[in-house]
């Protein structure tokens, strides 16, 4: 049953960081070996998926010298963490693109508990962001 793709899928999830797609990696390979799909992969937790770092790094270079020297600094981690994830992100689409459906999930301003935002969080899944329309 567990080598049956109309039975049996596993759905891998990681977040945009080396040490989980090496992880993610190491995994598909294994589930492979004993020949169960796993043709899905979830990156979870990402920074604005529909942007990508040079598009948000123009609008703060245009407008950092009107925030507060918090704000500034608030930005300047985000962009750096924006950097890191588009460069692991990029790494898993060349891994995985073609042969695998990969879905990019946003880091969410608040926790996935119960019923309703259970169900806003799996719209994510059911209607991913286009990275081709944005």
């Amino acid at each position: 049953a567990f080598q049956d793709p109309h039975l049996t899928t596993f759905v891998c999830v990681c977040i945009p960081e080396f040490l989980s797609i090496y992880e993610t990696e190491r995994l598909v390979q294994e589930l492979s070996k004993f020949g169960i799909d796993a043709h899905n992969i979830v990156v979870n937790q990402v920074l604005f998926p529909e942007k990508d770092a040079e598009e948000l790094g123009e609008w703060f270079e245009a407008n950092k010298n009107k925030l507060p020297k918090e704000a500034k600094e608030i930005c300047g981690k985000m962009m750096a963490r924006k950097r890191m994830q588009d460069k692991y992100i990029g790494q898993c689409f060349d891994l995985y693109g073609d042969d695998f459906h990969v879905v990019l999930m946003p880091l969410l301003d608040f926790e996935v508990r119960g019923v309703n935002k259970l169900l806003e969080f799996s719209e994510n899944l059911v209607d991913p962001v286009d990275l081709e329309e944005s």
